[in-house]
């Protein structure tokens, strides 16, 4: 195997970014952590695939914009292609979502609390950063928050 304990850390901290942006809307931020020709995948978890940065990120965007989030990422299973510029990586998760004013009567609910996986595929890109080149969410566990009565 090519790649380092660099590679390994800068994967770690590629994810921490994620996790970091999205829950502070730095979306400038979110967006670096991908690469142009993004994929993500929500369906597993009741969502939706989008193909493309720009798209993904206007889809999580409009979904979250308001909403107070608290994603977490720990135990990375991380498995580099044999020429280091590559890897695949499942991470377990667990994201807490309080929705906005605005969203509430859409959702049905007033946020829920996941436990679950991402499982994505890195690239080492040419300025040296890791990025996500395709992402997938998938919820073990998915409670709701209530209305109240």
């Amino acid at each position: 195997m090519s790649a380092n304990f660099a590679d390994w850390v800068g994967i770690c901290e590629t994810k921490a970014r994620y996790c970091r942006c999205l829950d502070s809307k730095d979306w400038a931020g979110y967006a670096d952590v991908y690469t142009d020709d993004l994929v993500l995948d929500t369906t597993p978890a009741g969502g939706y695939r989008v193909d493309g940065r720009a798209e993904a990120i206007r889809a999580v965007r409009s979904s979250i914009e308001t909403a107070k989030t608290a994603h977490q990422v720990h135990n990375p299973e991380i498995t580099f292609a044999a020429d280091g510029q590559s890897a695949d990586v499942i991470w377990a998760m667990s994201d807490r979502v309080i929705w906005g004013e605005d969203r509430i009567a859409a959702m049905g609910d007033l946020g829920h609390t996941g436990y679950g996986h991402y499982r994505e595929h890195y690239v080492k890109c040419s300025d040296g950063k890791w990025r996500i080149k395709r992402l997938q969410l998938s919820y073990l566990t998915f409670d709701k928050v209530p209305l109240p009565k």
